[in-house]
């Protein structure tokens, strides 16, 4: 059995927490590290039980947290080469792996399966997580799909995806254009008809949780999200859950 559960997913910070037999991960870490361990508390998990960090990219919103808390808690940090060089000028791992984005590895009970997505960033990398009986996949902070991610995310039993904005709210907001065209690009991130597409590409046969996640506060509205997802997945919005900035969500199982 996986169990699954965020802290909370937004510009302000993202971690969720993954677990299956006696090991248990967070990927990401954007919130200070009280913040951190006030979430994790509200989940009924101790900071020090955490086996690894998974860190899939050097946006602070990701890592802001991570090397403090690994710090503090003696956190083994997995993350790829390009994104270690990428915070190795402000942030120190004392228990680093590198990771390949290609490659499967595994940490205790949990496989993991990275895969590379495109984004802003120097090797971004997202995941699919698996036991041998369920596959939970992630899928954030990428401007657009590719056949390699539609693959990675069949046959699932949980998706986790990113709905960060619908594309009428962001081009008619207040932001720069620069920053825009940086949100809606290729290397920015998914809006919601995009993860719809993904969603409707994907085998979801198998389907039995999906989140929306990283939704913009300013240019996207939940509703709009769950309308989205649900449609590809001819389902009732009840169906679908967000994940929120301020108590992300709550845990989730599949097996």
């Amino acid at each position: 059995m996986i169990r699954f559960a965020s802290l909370g997913s937004g510009s302000e910070g993202n971690a969720l927490l993954v677990e299956s037999g006696r090991s248990r991960l967070l990927l990401d870490c954007g919130f200070s590290v009280a913040e951190t361990v006030r979430r994790l508390e509200r989940l009924d998990i101790a900071p020090e039980s955490l086996d690894a960090i998974l860190v899939t990219h050097e946006h602070d919103d990701h890592v802001g947290g991570v090397a403090r808390f690994a710090r503090r808690y003696g956190t083994t940090v997995y993350l790829s080469h390009g994104t270690c060089m990428a915070v190795a000028d402000k942030e120190q791992f004392a228990d680093r792996v590198i990771i390949d984005s290609h490659t499967p590895f595994a940490v205790g009970d949990i496989e993991v399966m990275p895969y590379p997505v495109p984004h802003d960033a120097r090797e971004p990398t997202q995941f699919v997580f698996g036991d041998g009986a369920a596959r939970l996949g992630v899928l954030t902070d990428a401007g657009a799909s590719t056949p390699h991610i539609e693959m990675m995310l069949s046959g699932l039993d949980a998706l986790v995806i990113e709905c960060n904005h619908d594309r009428e709210l962001l081009l008619n907001s207040a932001y720069p254009e620069r920053l825009k065209a940086r949100i809606s690009g290729r290397y920015g991130h998914l809006e919601n008809e995009q993860a719809a597409q993904i969603v409707s590409k994907i085998d979801r046969q198998s389907l039995k949780h999906v989140i929306a996640a990283h939704l913009s506060q300013k240019n996207n509205r939940p509703e709009l999200a769950v309308n989205a997802l649900a449609g590809a997945l001819g389902c009732a919005g009840e169906w679908v859950t967000v994940a929120t900035q301020e108590d992300g969500f709550d845990w989730r199982c599949v097996n």
